[in-house]
């Protein structure tokens, strides 16, 4: 009888490396004492943190939804001719991009998707650049990760940025998160420069119907690009216009060359907008009156809610456009989330956008009336 012997030892192998592995620490986890803080107040939290949208999804758009509950088949990554057509209507009349056609626009499924894959799919690896605003929305940096490329950050593209590097340059106009909006003349110069050295500009634009003290354009506005979509693409979403964030509606428009390319790419992925919303966005896109009634909304909350804050001792830099204030007291921003913790109210720390940002924080407009009168009552009490 042979004598019994341990196992051999398992083969050791080198792990595979996960994407996560290239990732920061997702920041919104370390707000959660903050939460537990603000959450323990009397008469309960108010949350400015994160904007999502908290106002009903207008009757029209539920109604389309609705009707096209019965979508048994597969949609297609292109949408529907009615989308495209709605897409191209709206570029044109919103935009100024008169010259939209089909090849010009493409659904995606909700503006973060496309801003964490876009590197990734445009084939950006190691030894390329992406470039994007030294305060700006995280998710820039983790499609830079995602694809193995390089994120830099900048105050001026023109001037900071090695254009032998540099693939993919982000704008953000109007700014997540401080509300600045990109003069006209302020583009053109960019746009100039990123066509003379061959750098794709893509374009964040998902504020740009939320303009207070300013008038933001799009970098497709004919008098922006000179008519030509060539080297830009743009990105929109539905989200806040339209209180979709749950539908995640979104659509890129711009050069058709790249449009063309993300397309194939987008059908070998799978990466298909629902036909309902398909549905919802057309009904959404050919009608202006709820945009403006939810614009009205978030126009008195904004009063409501920069009276308080400069009556408690903020200062507000920028803040002309989009859903939130920019605001400081000279300190650490973690030191002005704690005081507002104490007060049930709950914001976000300028450094989750750059260390720029480490002195100010980022207060959204999307809370209720109710919570915002709240949070104005304690700002002021």
């Amino acid at each position: 009888m042979s004598p019994v012997t341990d196992p051999p030892p398992a083969v050791r192998r080198p792990p595979v490396e996960s994407p996560r592995d290239r990732l920061p620490v997702f920041p919104w986890d370390k707000l959660e004492p903050y939460r537990e803080t603000a959450a323990a107040h009397p008469d309960g939290l108010v949350d400015l943190s994160v904007g999502t949208p908290v106002d009903p999804v207008p009757e029209l758009i539920q109604k389309a939804l609705v009707a096209a509950a019965d979508s048994p088949g597969y949609p297609t990554v292109w949408g529907t001719a009615e989308l495209r057509d709605a897409l191209v209507d709206w570029v044109r009349r919103r935009l100024g991009a008169r010259d939209a056609a089909h090849v010009n626009v493409l659904p995606v499924v909700g503006s973060k998707e496309l801003v964490a894959w876009l590197p990734t799919q445009l084939g950006l690896g190691p030894g390329d650049q992406v470039a994007y605003p030294r305060l700006a929305y995280p998710t820039y940096e983790v499609g830079a990760r995602l694809a193995r490329a390089e994120a830099v950050v900048y105050d001026d593209p023109t001037t900071d940025l090695d254009p032998a590097r540099v693939k993919l340059l982000w704008l953000n106009s109007p700014s997540n998160p401080t509300g600045r909006v990109l003069a006209k003349d302020e583009l053109i110069r960019i746009v100039r420069w990123a066509r003379a050295h061959g750098v794709l500009l893509v374009a964040d634009e998902c504020y740009l119907e939320l303009g207070w003290e300013a008038d933001p354009v799009s970098v497709l506005h004919e008098d922006v690009c000179g008519g030509s979509f060539d080297g830009l693409v743009a990105v929109h979403s539905l989200s806040k216009r339209s209180n979709l964030a749950g539908y995640r509606a979104a659509f890129v428009a711009g050069d058709s060359a790249v449009l063309g390319d993300l397309l194939q790419i987008r059908k070998h992925g799978g990466m298909m907008t629902a036909a309902p919303v398909q549905a919802a966005t057309v009904a959404a896109l050919g009608d202006d009156t709820h945009v403006a009634e939810q614009r009205a909304r978030y126009a008195a909350r904004r009063t409501a809610l920069r009276e308080a804050l400069l009556t408690h001792g903020f200062r507000i830099e920028h803040s002309e456009a989009s859903l939130y204030l920019w605001v400081t007291r000279g300190e650490n921003c973690w030191d002005t989330v704690g005081h507002l913790a104490s007060l049930g109210i709950l914001v976000a720390p300028g450094d989750f956008y750059g260390e720029a940002g480490r002195q100010f924080v980022r207060v959204a407009l999307t809370a209720t009336d109710e919570r915002v009168a709240a949070a104005a009552a304690r700002l002021t009490g």
